[in-house]
C-alpha cells in the first residue's frame, strides 16, 4: 500500500482531476437515478449538476469541512488549471478543477472520506 500511495502522491493535479470528473459524474448519476424519471430529464439534470459552475458552488459549500491536507491538494488542482473553456471565468474554472482534483485524489487514497464529504451535497441547491 505504500508503494502506491507514494505513486499517487507523484500523480499530476490534473490526472487527479481527470480521474475525479468521471468519479462525480459517476456519484451524480447514481444520486439522481431515484425517482426515475424520463431519460431527456435525468440528462439534463446530470448536466446542470457536473457544470463547472456548478461544481464551483458545491466546493464552496465542502470548503469548511476540508482538512488542511485536502487543502493544499484542492490548492494544487486549482494552480494547475492553464486553460480555461470561453464561456467560463477562469477562477470558477480552476475551482472546478481543484474540486475535480480532490476528488480524484481522495476516492484513489481514502474513498470513506470521498463519501463522507459528497454525501453533504445537496444536488437541490442547483436547478437547471
Amino acid at each position: 500500500m505504500t508503494n502506491q500511495l507514494s505513486q499517487i502522491e507523484r500523480l499530476s493535479p490534473i490526472a487527479l482531476a481527470y480521474i475525479g470528473d468521471a468519479v462525480y459524474e459517476l456519484f451524480v448519476r447514481t444520486n439522481l437515478l431515484m425517482p426515475p424519471k424520463r431519460m431527456a430529464d435525468y440528462h439534463s439534470q446530470v448536466v446542470t449538476q457536473v457544470r463547472a459552475e456548478s461544481q464551483a458552488v458545491h466546493l464552496s459549500f465542502l470548503l469548511p469541512y476540508l482538512t488542511d491536507s485536502e487543502k493544499e491538494i484542492l490548492r494544487r488542482g486549482r494552480n494547475a488549471c492553464v486553460s480555461k473553456p470561453s464561456r467560463l471565468s477562469r477562477h470558477t474554472y480552476q475551482q472546478a478543477t481543484g474540486l475535480e482534483a480532490l476528488i480524484g485524489y481522495l476516492h484513489l487514497t481514502n474513498p470513506e472520506r470521498l463519501q463522507e464529504l459528497l454525501a453533504k451535497l445537496d444536488f437541490g441547491l442547483i436547478d437547471n
